[in-house]
């Protein structure tokens, strides 16, 4: 098999653990260029003490432009400046000089190294007092602007260093800290930020800094979420920073979970899940169809007036897990489907449906009078018995019939069991892990039927008024004649 992109990238999340995950996730977003930068004041506070050499301070220069490069840099995105240090500091680049990368780097390159003495604690204070200031450009904290200090530094510092940099971590600033060479790395660990793993570096020459270059880009980068597909919004995701929310098409209703659309959230319905726990399906498979059932869920309006679940399994025996009204919130709902023991044995489709439209709709079980009934049929085999007869019987009592296969599901069986048009009503997976795709796609869009009544009465009223203006009329045009007349015989 030829794993393709897509395949090894979901093989690989698999394989690999939380923020492994969510570092791929970023990668593979800034490769398919789907990759922004948060609003950010970034100043770099770079150590050009005596013990770096003009050359490596070069190779200093060259990191700062290529994290710069990955930057969306701007007045209302991302700002940058640049303090440079020794046993003095000076402000080369304020948050507020350069609006455009190509203005940022340029300054980079003729940034000169000091050559002095290594005050890292006098650089810090320095940025918290002047170079994050409203003066030099910082804008006010605010939880949408990121305030981050990269820290570059190759020696053991000259003053203290632990104290000033609680303060600018106390003040809202991110510091990483770089080391080089013969860096003291305890004294890098005083100044960064936590988690020290994130934001504590070491590389062993200046030669190597380049490689720091992706780590600062991704730490930086929020990735569309809606562009990557990475989101469970039925019909509409709407991007935002660094996250996102669902929307609906027009005619189309939000859903209390915030991510499924209902064409017609109102009405009231009754819907029974007819679930296969045949041996075939396996215990690793049925937990995924519990899992399965409760997105449907997700996307009804579960309340005593609303939609009202019922949760049936059946084998080469059937057995009720419970009837319809017993639970009329979703979460009671959710964790009685989570509790179905797997039952195993056969696959006998047509007594599950024999079931269904004899008992599992009917008042004594919970069903509702007058109210929209729904059936959805989930098997991974080829049922046993005959399902003829009793799949035809549902449909003609007026129920909307879904059907769901997986497996060795046979494709002829659900369509057969499912309603017309056959296309929206029957689904079918190789794959049970597929199955969360067939959750979105299965629309459950019940809508109340009018009144005959109230139609009637509106034909009848709309009959009047038509009578009504047609006699109006006839008497304008007898008055019309009568004055015409009165006006002949004055003239």
């Amino acid at each position: 098999m030829t794993l393709t992109p897509p395949l090894l990238l979901a093989l690989m999340l698999g394989l690999m653990g939380a923020q492994a995950t969510v570092d791929l996730r970023t990668a593979a977003a800034m490769a398919a260029g789907l990759c922004k930068t948060r609003p950010t004041d970034l100043v770099f506070i770079v150590d050009s003490s005596r013990s770096v050499r003009p050359s490596e301070f070069e190779q200093v220069k060259v990191f700062l432009a290529k994290v710069i490069e990955g930057l969306d840099v701007g007045p209302n995105a991302t700002r940058v400046g640049v303090v440079n240090y020794a046993s003095r500091v000076k402000n080369e680049v304020s948050l507020k000089t350069h609006r455009t990368k190509a203005g940022l780097v340029k300054a980079v390159t003729k940034v000169d190294p000091l050559s002095t003495g290594t005050m890292t604690g006098l650089a810090i204070q320095f940025a918290l007092n002047v170079a994050f200031s409203e003066n030099e450009g910082g804008r006010v904290k605010s939880p949408d602007i990121s305030k981050v200090a990269i820290i570059v530094t190759d020696g053991r510092p000259q003053d203290n260093v632990k104290d000033v940099a609680q303060r600018a971590r106390d003040a809202g600033i991110e510091i990483f800290a770089i080391g080089v060479g013969r860096v003291d790395m305890s004294t890098l660990k005083q100044m960064a930020s936590e988690p020290l793993d994130d934001h504590v570096d070491y590389v062993e020459s200046y030669s190597v800094i380049e490689k720091l270059t992706k780590k600062f880009q991704e730490a930086f980068c929020v990735s569309d979420l809606c562009a990557t597909a990475d989101h469970d919004c039925e019909q509409v995701c709407v991007s935002s920073p660094g996250s996102y929310k669902c929307a609906c098409k027009d005619g189309f209703t939000l859903m209390d979970d915030g991510r499924s659309c209902s064409a017609c959230s109102n009405s009231a319905t009754d819907v029974v899940f007819l679930i296969d726990g045949s041996k075939s399906v396996r215990p690793e498979n049925f937990e995924l169809v519990k899992k399965w059932i409760n997105q449907i869920v997700d996307k009804l309006d579960v309340s005593d007036s609303k939609a009202h679940v019922g949760l049936v399994q059946y084998s080469s025996l059937v057995r009720q897990e419970f009837p319809l009204g017993r639970h009329n919130n979703k979460k009671d709902l959710k964790e009685a489907v989570k509790k179905m023991a797997y039952m195993e044995r056969g696959t006998m489709t047509g007594q599950a449906l024999r079931y269904l439209t004899d008992k599992s709709f009917s008042v004594g079980h919970g069903a509702r009078p007058g109210v929209s009934k729904v059936g959805i049929v989930f098997t991974d085999g080829r049922s046993q018995d005959y399902i003829g007869d009793a799949a035809k019987k549902a449909k003609e009592m007026g129920f909307k019939m879904y059907a769901v296969g997986v497996g060795n599901a046979v494709e002829d069986e659900l369509k057969e069991i499912a309603s017309q048009p056959t296309g929206e009503h029957y689904f079918y997976t190789a794959d049970f892990k597929a199955m969360t795709q067939i959750a979105k796609k299965l629309q459950i869009n019940i809508c109340q039927e009018e009144d005959p009544c109230e139609c009637d009465s509106l034909v009848k009223f709309q009959k009047k008024v038509e009578e009504a203006l047609q006699a109006l009329t006839k008497k304008i045009e007898n008055m019309s004649k009568r004055i015409a007349l009165l006006e002949n015989k004055i003239v």
